[in-house]
């Protein structure tokens, strides 16, 4: 039987299941990364207050808060259907 670590894993002299930062930091993972470090930047940036209607009542809050709650209300329902996939 042959073992099942390649060559190229054997020539660096890592262990089987280790990974390394450069195999971790993948295109679409630093993509994704900088995009919500863009999305928290816009957010904190809008900090006067603004009036927000909910169905019936009228809110007046921070702006940053209101983008903050949609930003995570989206990553949740992101999370939840990537989940069910």
């Amino acid at each position: 039987m042959s073992p099942k670590t390649t060559a190229s894993a054997r020539g660096r002299g890592r262990a089987r299941g280790h990974r390394q930062w450069g195999d971790m930091l993948t295109p679409g993972r630093v993509t994704v990364g900088l995009l919500a470090v863009l999305t928290l930047v816009f957010i904190f940036e809008n900090t006067r207050n603004t009036k927000i209607r909910l169905l019936f009542p009228e809110v007046t809050m921070p702006l940053w808060l209101a983008l903050l709650g949609t930003a995570l209300i989206g990553a949740v329902c992101g999370a939840y259907f990537m989940k069910r996939r």
